[in-house]
């Protein structure tokens, strides 16, 4: 084979494609930051809930988000999103254990997975409790 025959590339085709390689980079330098901006989400702030206390003499309080125990020296809050399909849970009082009445999953007060088809323990909420000058118990802060 005989490379005479062959046209010679010019200079002007060369730069003309050499600047399109270089624009195509520039483009998806360009677009990354962007798609990455387009993807982020500003975490939400925290809410505060306060229940009076002190609790009734079960130890619990069950608002539309958590479930609030305390006994003699802690408090604790759990989840009442189930973490199986989102079915809100229910505490059974008589039993000492959360469950729920979508598909029987069951947990212990402090939100550890007990049984049933959830692979995950509830989450937990900080609690905060705030007293009186004489110390008794006047408020729990549940952090969400």
């Amino acid at each position: 084979m005989c490379k005479q025959n062959q046209p010679k590339e010019s200079r002007r085709s060369f730069l003309g494609r050499v600047s399109k390689w270089l624009a195509g980079l520039a483009g998806i330098s360009l677009a990354y930051p962007l798609l990455r901006f387009l993807g982020f989400t500003i975490p939400p702030k925290p809410r505060y809930i306060t229940v009076t206390g002190p609790l009734p003499a079960s130890g619990f309080h069950a608002e539309r988000d958590f479930i609030l125990f305390a006994d003699n020296d802690s408090s604790w809050s759990v989840s009442r999103t189930c973490t199986h399909l989102g079915c809100r849970v229910h505490y059974l009082e008589d039993k000492h254990l959360i469950e729920c009445p979508c598909h029987q999953s069951r947990f212990k007060t402090d939100g550890t997975l007990i049984s049933g088809p959830a692979r995950k323990n509830l989450p937990s909420y900080p609690v905060e409790t705030q007293t009186d000058e004489n110390g008794q118990i006047t408020a729990y802060v549940v952090t969400l």
